[in-house]
Formats: C-alpha cells, sequence, structure tokens
C-alpha cells in the first residue's frame, strides 16, 4: 500500500472505498501507511445487503436483478461512494469469499470496480483458497489496478 499512497499524494488525489466482503481491510490497510490521512477520505463497509441500499444507494432493482455478488452491484457501491465521500477514487468490493455457493456464484468469486470522475471500471476475479485468504488476495488485485489506473492517468498527463 506504501506505493498506493506514494502515488496518490504525488497526484494529490484521495480515495474511499465501499466494501462488502472485505469488511473494511482495504482502508484498513492503507491507513497502515504513514501519510495515508493526505488521501484516504474514509470507508463505508456495507456487508449487509441492505446496506446497501440505504447508505451507498444502490438501486433495488440491481440487487433483485443482478444480485449483490455482480458488476453492477459494485459499479453502483463504487460510483455512488465516491459522490458521498468527495473522493477523486472510490474501490468497491462484493462477493462470495465462500465456503459454499451463493447467489449461483462459487466461493472465491469477487466483483470489484474503481470510481473516477472519468468513470468506472469493474474487475471479476476468482480467487481459490480460505475466506480470510479470499479476501487479502483481492485487497492485494484491486492495490495494483488502482496502481495501474494512476500509471495510466499519468502517461495520458505527460502526452
Amino acid at each position: 500500500m506504501k506505493e498506493l499512497v506514494k502515488r496518490l499524494t504525488e497526484k494529490g488525489w484521495t480515495i474511499a472505498s465501499c466494501e462488502s466482503l472485505t469488511a473494511g481491510l482495504f482502508t484498513s490497510a492503507i491507513a497502515e501507511v504513514p501519510g495515508a490521512s493526505q488521501v484516504l477520505v474514509g470507508g463505508i463497509v456495507t456487508y449487509a445487503t441492505r446496506i446497501k441500499e440505504e447508505i451507498v444507494h444502490v438501486d433495488h432493482k440491481i440487487i433483485m436483478e443482478d444480485g449483490v455478488v455482480s458488476a453492477a452491484c459494485a459499479k453502483a457501491m463504487a460510483e455512488n461512494t465516491r459522490k458521498l465521500l468527495g473522493a477523486d477514487l472510490c474501490v468497491s468490493f462484493t462477493g462470495n469469499a465462500g465456503p459454499s455457493c451463493m447467489e449461483d456464484e462459487p466461493a472465491g468469486s469477487v466483483y470489484c470496480a474503481l470510481a473516477s470522475e472519468k468513470g468506472c471500471r469493474t474487475f471479476h476475479f476468482q480467487i481459490e483458497g480460505s475466506r480470510d485468504e479470499v479476501r487479502h488476495r483481492v485487497v492485494d488485485a484491486m492495490r495494483e489496478q488502482v496502481i495501474l489506473f494512476l500509471n495510466e492517468e499519468q502517461e495520458i498527463e505527460n502526452g
């Protein structure tokens, strides 16, 4: 996370999160880095479905048609939380850490999103391992995706 905090600091950007299966792990990992207060706005843990709807305003239609373990839900979580918390970037995590199938999605199926003012990218990961391994591996995967996004933005700025 040190590299992520460094890159965000250099850009002068802030980040937030909306976490379901990771239950705040991403936000906590950022907060462990000295200087995180310059970039970390905050995070919302939406473990329960009703919190996704009531707090971050995921449309009930998305939950009914696509489910909470879906790209559509991850996208809504990231976009809505970015606006709610006033961050430049927001990362969301929703999925099934296991041990059994949920919404026809196997254990280890995780959907994430990265929202910015330019739009939103969604990601799907199928991760093997225990519940805790799934949670940690997807946090690592999204850290890398945010760094890649920041690298792309830097390339665009440099022409």
